[in-house]
């Protein structure tokens, strides 16, 4: 059985998150209900590269999946593009071995997580940028933000909920830009795995102290003490985009 791997877009604004549930339209769902469409009805299981929470965007999410026959990659690409619904895209497909896992295979992941900071909100960005119209003295994130780089522990910026057990991650860059034209923070972050709203937690721990409502460095401290309590709040999710995925061994 040949396996493909498709590189996906979509917007989440109207799914619950990638996964399939038992309520609610999600991007897993809505995919395989295109490939039973171009497979006699017959049904086909996507497996993703990790999975995106509700109203979460991904501009670069990963899926592998296995048909009975091989069928000419551009025409299943077109075929998948044009059949899903316009807030998912398909915009690469390839045959890969079939000991090619999206999820297990050695990757690195990037995601980007954009903050509104106009005094107003822009009602543009209401879907596709967290707000935050406090005082933030941009410089002491920019500061802070790279205490995250690095091999540490991240219980403190993981929610409750869920069942990994080991949280030790590596972060290889943490990164943020002011763009003052549009009145945006874009946090940009990359590593070899992030725990449940482990990106979410970062940014609202960063949002508080460039509000001065935290230390500078503070961070270190949290990594240590791995409380969860200690650190800062969830941002929203509207903000974050799942941006790359790149595969560092690939079969």
């Amino acid at each position: 059985m040949p396996r493909y791997k498709a590189t996906i877009q979509y917007d989440g604004t109207q799914f619950l998150g990638f996964q399939v549930q038992n309520e609610g339209r999600t991007v897993q769902e809505e995919f395989e209900k295109t490939l039973a469409r171009i497979n006699s009805n017959e049904h086909i299981e996507i497996f993703g590269a990790g999975r995106t929470d509700a109203r979460v965007h991904a501009l670069g999410q990963v899926v592998h999946f296995d048909m009975e026959n091989s069928r000419p990659v551009e025409k299943l690409r077109f075929a998948l593009d044009t059949q899903t619904p316009d807030d998912i895209r398909v915009t690469s497909l390839e045959e890969v071995a079939d000991d090619f896992h999206s999820r297990f295979n050695p990757h690195i992941k990037t995601y980007e997580f954009r903050i509104d900071i106009a005094r107003a909100r822009s009602p543009f960005k209401r879907f596709y940028a967290s707000h935050y119209s406090y005082p933030l003295d941009i410089s002491r994130i920019e500061r802070a933000i790279k205490d995250l780089e690095g091999t540490h522990d991240f219980t403190s910026f993981c929610a409750s909920g869920t069942t990994v057990v080991d949280k030790v991650r590596t972060i290889y860059s943490a990164d943020v830009v002011h763009d003052a034209a549009n009145q945006e923070l874009i946090f940009t972050f990359t590593g070899n795995g992030f725990l449940y709203k482990m990106i979410r937690i970062m940014v609202g721990t960063l949002l508080k102290i460039g509000n001065s409502r935290m230390e500078v460095d503070a961070i270190p401290g949290l990594l240590a003490k791995k409380n969860r309590d200690l650190a800062g709040p969830t941002a929203h999710p509207e903000g974050l985009y799942l941006k790359e995925i790149i595969y560092t061994e690939e079969n």
